[in-house]
């Protein structure tokens, strides 16, 4: 496969096996890669836009991949299928199905006791998800688009706009981006918050 990639901090390797599982052969760069991802990902947003899905529908093991397939199923064979390999971040592959099913299983704890408000439920579940790393890639867009689908259908509020509102260059607002996911890995979410909102 002639798929040569460069990755920036914070995104996942994929592996020369995974790399096989690509769909479209002609796509050969990154900019090509993210084209064909992004076009795959649109259509899974226009598929939870509007929609109202009950709380024990989203948090399951079931639609957190079905979502990964939609959002990547033109582009990768493995769409929505757990990783069978250990990443750079994550936890061992084969803990994956038990601490999925822990987290959705907590996220429903955490509705109905009120434990969190709304915002900080999506974003915990986001934070968790993606320290999980289901899947070969696409586990950070694929834990934004969880969290939106959760203020959204679960919670009846706006998708979160992801720092596109802080006026800096995309590289700039990753910067505090990956800030705030440190701070929420010591267990302090407010700035994450306070970014997916802003």
């Amino acid at each position: 496969m002639g798929l040569n990639l460069d990755y920036d901090d914070g995104q996942t390797p994929i592996d020369e096996e995974e790399k096989d599982g690509l769909l479209i052969s002609a796509i050969a760069t990154r900019g090509e890669l993210d084209e064909f991802e992004q076009q795959n990902i649109e259509e899974a947003v226009e598929w939870v836009i509007g929609k109202t899905f009950k709380p024990e529908r989203v948090f399951s093991e079931q639609f957190v991949c079905n979502l990964h397939k939609r959002m990547f199923n033109d582009v990768w064979k493995w769409a929505g299928k757990y990783r069978l390999t250990n990443k750079n971040l994550g936890i061992n592959y084969w803990e994956i199905p038990t601490a999925l099913r822990q987290l959705c299983d907590d996220a429903l704890f955490w509705i109905q006791n009120q434990t969190f408000g709304p915002d900080e439920i999506a974003i915990r579940f986001k934070h968790r998800v993606v320290s999980i790393h289901c899947f070969p890639n696409g586990n950070g867009r694929h834990s934004r688009l969880m969290a939106d689908v959760i203020a959204q259908s679960v919670f009846k509020q706006p998708f979160f706009s992801w720092g596109m509102n802080t006026g800096l260059d995309s590289k700039s607002a990753r910067s505090i981006y990956l800030l705030a996911l440190k701070e929420a890995d010591a267990g302090d979410f407010r700035k994450l918050v306070e970014f997916a909102r802003t």
